[in-house]
């Protein structure tokens, strides 16, 4: 096992036993108002691969600290030039043969895989267990539920969490093809949500782009965290304080 590897599974095995660009907005109000819930939504503390579904808020002191602790241990850089990316470079889209992360080789594209993992009353194509028509979505960026169908396919989209441009720029330019492949469709870097919202992100990091949701904005950097550790990524030293700020620092 490589270090990249042996560095996944102590992340992972720590975590289990603890238990896009525009300004971020600072708005009270934002993440309040016709705010759902989901209550099968999951704290990213306990859910280190991402298998769980939604993004539960941290909210506890104790829980807290444990983030904290997480990101603290976070090495930092500046951000690379953006020289030669292309999304391409991470395998195209939705490729279900991304060997080394959860779901892979399941017979179901990682898009309809994400769908299945976070939606409910999730319906098919006639004839198939993988094709998501429809389903109702809790997205956590925003604190609000879609009533999503296929025929406006856009309504959601699937974030990755560390954007694939900013992992460009903070190292993975020199990775090889099959780790690239594996953030790209790694479900602990994916989360379905708002169209809009995610459009909006573009590839900023948590210093230049939080969700509106407020509740789950340490939640957030948590599992923006989580993924920079397993992939051995620097952050920016920007976003590793608003991180911080979003846990109580």
């Amino acid at each position: 096992m490589g270090s990249f590897g042996a560095v996944a599974v102590v992340a992972a095995a720590v975590l289990l036993v603890s238990g896009c660009e525009g300004l971020a907005e600072d708005n009270p109000s934002a993440g309040s108002g016709s705010t759902t819930s989901d209550r099968r939504a999951v704290s990213p503390l306990n859910n280190p691969d991402g298998t769980k579904p939604g993004l539960a808020p941290v909210t506890a002191d104790v829980d807290k600290a444990a983030a904290r602790k997480l990101i603290e241990e976070l090495s930092t850089k500046g951000r690379g030039p953006k020289t030669g990316y292309d999304r391409d470079e991470f395998g195209y889209a939705w490729m279900d043969t991304a060997d080394g992360v959860p779901l892979a080789r399941n017979g179901c594209d990682t898009r309809n895989d994400l769908l299945k993992l976070h939606g409910r009353n999730v319906a098919f194509r006639a004839g198939s267990d993988c094709v998501v028509v429809s389903m109702d979505l809790y997205d956590p960026y925003t604190g609000k539920d879609i009533a999503w169908k296929k025929s406006k396919a856009t309504e959601v989209q699937i974030d990755h969490v560390v954007p694939l441009s900013y992992a460009w720029q903070m190292g993975a330019a020199r990775w090889s093809e099959e780790k690239r492949r594996m953030l790209a469709n790694d479900v602990l870097n994916l989360l379905p949500v708002s169209g809009p919202t995610n459009s909006a992100k573009r590839d900023s990091g948590p210093a230049s782009w939080l969700p509106p949701n407020k509740s789950i904005r340490c939640s957030y950097g948590v599992r923006f965290a989580q993924v920079a550790q397993k992939y051995e990524l620097a952050v920016t030293s920007a976003d590793k304080a608003m991180m911080l700020q979003q846990c109580g620092a």
